[in-house]
């Protein structure tokens, strides 16, 4: 007798986030291992590490001929970044914004929105377009270290405090060979979550009558996003607020760039992407992106009124979904 789908579903989400919980903590304790940047650490291995789930289930989905999911999962997880997460931090407390945040991070995280619509106004993604964002995923971060050897010692030593020298007590083994294992398990724990949850998600869909489009952005967003979701509030409560904005908006750039250029190079036939998406969500998601610039650039933090509108624009984006798309 076969599980129900909602606890194959449950269960993936699960093994993900235990999956990914271990590949970020090692992944960024090789870092500093390595002596690397905190800040490139920061916007780069953290990012893209809570970022694991959503390439994971891109992948899967992509493999199983589920395409939509895998690009709805990732406009409905920018804008799960954004608006809620952000929304929810900066209620707890006002998040400031870093001026190479204002210079280089939210301009690439809008053109990449943006590029995204025009790569698939043709109705599809491919190899190519993979290729492209993979490109353009690599001079961002060599901007990105370039732009960070200017950033002062205090935003540098809040990483240092939070992933150095305790990260480095590994017991008798050589640390960086531990570290490698963790990763490695992390990495393989994350994909079989990832195929649990896309096979429980499919199923829910098909039941229920509801395109894996939709589900993509609700669902699959939301439950990939609880790395983000988890590592932000953390880092809010802390106090490390730089941490918990960068997180956001440097997952927003690698879920584009990266994590949907891996899942569009591991798919030689490309990925359709439905109308639905590409006149409803893609543009929305880019919106929510360019809504961010003159938030960001208000005082140079996110207030707590302007989380609150954020919030609550996801609760209208919720109920909009459910009212129209079911």
């Amino acid at each position: 007798m076969d599980p129900h789908p909602v606890l194959v579903f449950l269960g993936g989400l699960a093994v993900v986030l235990l999956g990914a919980e271990l590949m970020l903590r090692s992944a960024t304790r090789i870092a500093a291992l390595l002596g690397i940047s905190p800040i490139v650490i920061g916007l780069t291995v953290v990012s893209v590490g809570t970022s694991a789930p959503e390439l994971a289930v891109g992948i899967t989905a992509a493999a199983e001929g589920q395409g939509a999911l895998a690009v709805g999962n990732i406009a409905g997880t920018n804008i799960v970044n954004i608006l809620l997460i952000l929304g929810l931090s900066a209620l707890m407390r006002p998040l400031p914004i870093r001026l190479m945040s204002v210079r280089l991070d939210v301009p690439v995280m809008i053109a990449s929105a943006l590029a995204l619509i025009a790569m698939a106004s043709d109705g599809r993604l491919g190899p190519a377009e993979g290729a492209l964002m993979l490109l353009s995923a690599a001079l961002y971060t060599l901007a990105l270290v370039h732009l960070a050897r200017r950033e002062n010692s205090a935003m540098q030593q809040e990483f240092t405090q939070e992933f150095g020298r305790a990260a480095l007590r590994t017991g008798g083994w050589h640390p960086g060979a531990w570290l490698a294992v963790l990763l490695l398990a992390g990495i393989a724990i994350t994909v079989l979550g990832a195929e649990l949850l896309v096979a429980g998600a499919v199923r829910i869909a098909k039941a229920h009558g509801v395109s894996d489009a939709f589900i993509g952005l609700t669902i699959v967003a939301i439950g990939t996003s609880a790395p983000e979701l988890v590592t932000t509030l953390l880092s809010t409560w802390k106090g490390d607020r730089d941490v918990a904005i960068g997180n956001l908006i440097g997952s927003s750039i690698y879920n584009i760039l990266v994590i949907l250029g891996l899942t569009l190079l591991a798919s030689p036939d490309g990925v359709d992407v439905s109308r639905d998406l590409l006149l409803i969500d893609l543009p929305l998601a880019a919106l929510v992106a360019l809504a961010g610039l003159p938030v960001f650039r208000s005082g140079h933090q996110v207030s707590r009124t302007e989380g609150g509108l954020f919030v609550a624009a996801y609760g209208i984006y919720l109920i909009s979904l459910l009212w129209l798309r079911t």
